[in-house]
């Protein structure tokens, strides 16, 4: 062997026993079955293997109601499948088994294990509460994701539901609502006044500032008391959902929205029995939920692209508010928080988070999202 040869051979087996040391090395460093130090949840591990835990879950929404009712379907499922069928998510859709509004007392209590719907309907409970869906002129759906997850929000709500028994989670955001359907145009903010229009959360305490009697009715009711009258205008979604109730046929002058730019929807579970659930379980629905979260935060997207060209189709015109409508709402908007902050503690530890955050948020938007969608 040559001299060449010999290095050559010689850098090539020095190279492979390095090789060798390095995959040794990763080998231990990655076998956690050796580790002297075991993680402190692997007593969880597996545990309900051959058990079965059920969930008794009730909504605000019917049967395979689009988006928010199948996305809740799709999150039972995949709590089975990820589970290996271990936990079970029962379904009750409104009034099968507890009134639409009633799954907050009835979860509360015990009655049932967990619901789905908006946390704007529990206002009556505490006012704070209706924070957590957002507020007009507030929080864009990619925002209040960021803060309930990064700026406090989250824990808030928890502590503040943790009074009622209860442990909520982000269920789903209608992302940017529309402004509603009329009867007859707004052509100035004198137009608003004595309206009676179905609107819910800070959005009606907003427009009632304006000369608006909101009016809260379950989503059943809402097509016929347009059509006779009894109500002047309803809020109800967007595009997607909207175009399913035929609120146009009824009402064909459609607004574009701030009272609601991103609204969150709850999955909330019975706090006791939530502690009681393995860690395995909490983590299955954990991983659940957020799937839950996001997926139909982009399914309304995407629905409502496609009906916005339905009702473009069906020559519906889309109208905005007059600038004076707009003026009032803003002005209305500060004395709902004001007042509220001053009469209910919680309302003011919530809102003065969520103002700090949105600050912040607005200043980085005006100058990222904001300038982009200006100028494309």
């Amino acid at each position: 062997m040559n001299r060449r040869d010999f290095l050559t051979a010689t850098t090539v087996a020095s190279a492979g026993l390095a090789l060798q040391g390095c995959n040794e090395s990763n080998r231990q460093a990655i076998d956690y079955s050796k580790h002297p130090q075991k993680s402190e949840n692997a007593k969880h591990v597996n545990i309900n293997r051959n058990k079965k835990t059920t969930i008794k879950l009730a909504t605000s929404w019917p049967a395979h109601f689009p988006i928010m009712g199948t996305g809740v379907e799709k999150f039972a499922q995949r709590v089975v499948d990820i589970s290996g069928g271990t936990l079970e998510i029962k379904l009750y859709p409104k009034n099968t088994l507890v009134p639409a509004l009633a799954v907050f007392d009835a979860c509360s209590s015990g009655q049932i294990d967990a619901f789905h719907s908006g946390p704007y309907y529990w206002k009556g409970k505490n006012s704070a509460f209706s924070l957590y869906s957002g507020i007009p002129f507030g929080f864009t759906a990619e925002e209040i994701n960021s803060w309930m997850l990064f700026g406090g929000g989250l824990e808030l709500w928890r502590e503040q539901y943790g009074k009622y028994n209860l442990h909520p989670f982000m269920g789903g955001n209608t992302n940017i609502q529309m402004g509603g359907w009329f009867r007859k145009p707004i052509n100035s903010l004198e137009d608003m006044q004595g309206l009676k229009m179905r609107i819910p959360g800070l959005g009606g305490e907003v427009f009632s500032k304006m000369g608006v009697n909101p009016i809260l009715l379950p989503a059943g009711e809402i097509y016929t008391s347009l059509e006779r009258g009894v109500i002047d205008a309803t809020e109800w979604v967007g595009p997607a959902l909207d175009i399913q109730m035929r609120f146009y046929k009824v009402a064909p002058y459609y607004y574009s929205g701030w009272h609601e730019p991103g609204s969150i929807l709850e999955l909330t579970f019975n706090k006791e029995m939530w502690s009681k659930l393995a860690f395995e379980h909490q983590s299955m629905i954990e991983v659940a939920a957020n799937e839950l979260n996001s997926n139909m935060t982009y399914e309304f997207h995407s629905k409502n692209i496609h009906a916005l060209q339905e009702l473009q189709d069906l020559k519906i015109e889309l109208l905005q508010y007059p600038q004076d409508v707009v003026n009032a709402g803003k002005t209305a908007l500060t004395k709902v928080l004001a007042e509220l902050s001053e009469t209910n503690k919680d309302f003011a530890t919530v809102n003065e988070s969520i103002q700090k955050y949105l600050k912040l948020s607005k200043q980085w938007s005006d100058v990222s999202l904001g300038y982009f969608l200006n100028e494309r």
